[in-house]
């Protein structure tokens, strides 16, 4: 249940800034599908009408695939399959409207530039490639003799995908530089306070859309003020950068775990019902007290509140799981409550 990085997001705060640009770009995508379907509504005179089946092909399969993209365990891929759709498609009306003397070349251009908002350089650079591929299977591939004999289009093409990936890459880093230092923990490298608030109203939003559960669970390391008068600061630190490394590697990706601060961390679990909730707590906890972080007998505890639907609201929920914490600690420390059971979930021997 690893939350390893992949080549398309290799970090949480890839995959974090994936999540968010998704829900920030749903209207720009609309704008531009809407403008490329009034354009060939306007053009079906001289292109005909079944140009508009690959567009609308495109747009089925994303609303078809976008509920997959906030639950999937790899939702890089999930949003990667509708950049591969969307070229291919789109590769399909260019073979049928012309070839190489398509005017529909120009619509490549469009999923180019989405491509840096949502992933590494990897990904940026194997959107480009692929891209490149369908470009030229669906010019010199269908109509080799029509290419020789006037390939300006395709060229310029080419041309204009190539430039757009390096500008937008660039700004693409920039970005993530400036988001990084904001909503990066320096010391364990989770995500912090800043970063919960947005994300978790776009999963508030997409619960209400569902019906899907949202889960919070949270944490707090038992006694850690008497570990930094023992040990010190120095090893108080090397305490909470392991017991962050463990929650990470406990949980699935689209788990998200921040650092509230402090010794406080909160766990976001979208699509997870209380009752599931409360086993991966179990599990976290578990891993803390079994890999001794900094080498101390480290351990936690856990509070954990679930709702459904439109019912996911963060302030009562967090209210919810801060009392349950709270239980814990009051039942002992080192242990699950879940908010709505009567008893601490039982320590595995």
């Amino acid at each position: 249940m690893s939350s390893a990085g992949t080549w398309l997001c290799p970090t949480q705060l890839h995959r974090e800034r994936l999540l968010e640009m998704e829900a920030n770009l749903a209207r720009p995508r609309a704008i531009m599908y809407g403008s490329l379907a009034i354009a060939f509504l306007i053009a079906i005179p001289w292109v005909g009408a079944w140009t508009l089946i690959p567009l609308a092909l495109s747009v089925v399969t994303y609303a078809l695939l976008r509920p997959r993209i906030a639950t999937s365990a790899r939702p890089e891929y999930v949003v990667f399959a509708t950049v591969v759709n969307a070229q291919v498609l789109i590769a399909i009306g260019i073979a049928l409207s012309g070839g190489p003397h398509s005017p529909t070349i120009p619509m490549l251009l469009l999923p180019i530039v989405t491509l840096p908002a949502r992933f590494s350089p990897r990904g940026v650079y194997t959107g480009l490639g692929l891209t490149i591929v369908v470009l030229f299977a669906a010019t010199l591939g269908v109509d080799p003799s029509g290419f020789a004999d006037d390939p300006t289009y395709t060229l310029i093409g080419l041309a204009c995908c190539g430039g757009l990936a390096a500008f937008s890459e660039t700004l693409m880093r920039a970005e993530i530089k400036q988001r990084s230092d904001a909503v990066l923990d320096p010391l364990t490298g989770l995500l912090n306070r800043k970063a919960l608030a947005g994300r978790f109203a776009e999963i508030a939003q997409q619960a209400a859309l569902t019906g899907a559960p949202v889960c919070l669970i949270a944490c707090d390391l038992d006694h850690f003020k008497r570990v930094n008068d023992a040990y010190g600061h120095t090893r108080g630190d090397a305490v909470l950068k392991d017991a962050a490394y463990v929650m990470r590697k406990q949980l699935r990706s689209f788990e998200l775990v921040y650092r509230l601060g402090g010794e406080e961390f909160l766990i976001v679990l979208p699509g997870v019902a209380v009752g599931e909730g409360r086993a991966i707590a179990e599990r976290v906890r578990a891993g803390i007290e079994d890999a001794r972080p900094a080498g101390l007998g480290v351990t936690a505890s856990f509070g954990v509140a679930g709702s459904d639907g439109g019912a996911a609201v963060f302030e009562p929920l967090f209210a919810a799981a801060d009392g349950a914490l709270y239980e814990a600690k009051r039942a002992g420390r080192n242990r699950v409550v879940a908010a709505g059971y009567d008893e601490p979930l039982p320590l595995v021997a």
